[in-house]
């Protein structure tokens, strides 16, 4: 009876676990992007939007990359608006403004940050995980979180 009760208490302790999110910061960034790309582009390298502001398969504005800049200062800029337009580039830019960002809302909200407030991080600004207006970008980004 007593291995039977430890069985089951270990059980319920894997149980508990799985819903948990375990993940890491950079592992739910490298699970979101695939999801904005194809909410914000459906995948197109060279998608011009909001009235030619954001561009490429991200749809990256100059200023998301102009605080990537500033954030990572190295004396001159990592990036330019241009390489918003190459995927590569494009995911660097978002991976290290959500980094950056998402560990910000961490230390000031003593909380992981979830995948939907780096979404909403993306879609909103540093505070976008606040704005009433993003629940829908994170309603679209859900559709394909769940595809995978």
């Amino acid at each position: 009876m007593k291995i039977l009760t430890i069985y089951l208490f270990l059980v319920l302790c894997a149980i508990n676990l799985i819903g948990k999110d375990n993940m890491d910061i950079e592992e739910k960034i490298n699970k979101l992007i695939p999801a904005l790309i194809k909410v914000e582009s459906n995948g197109n390298d060279n998608a011009i939007g909001d009235d030619g502001e954001a561009v490429g398969c991200l749809q990256l504005h100059k200023i998301y990359i102009d605080d990537v800049n500033r954030i990572y200062n190295t004396g001159t800029n990592l990036f330019d608006y241009k390489d918003a337009y190459n995927r590569t580039k494009s995911i660097r830019i978002t991976g290290a403004y959500l980094k950056y960002w998402g560990q910000h809302f961490e230390k000031i909200n003593n909380k992981k940050c979830s995948l939907e407030d780096l979404a909403r991080i993306h879609n909103g600004g540093p505070e976008g995980y606040k704005k009433p207006e993003t629940v829908k970008y994170w309603e679209k980004v859900q559709v394909f979180l769940k595809k995978d």
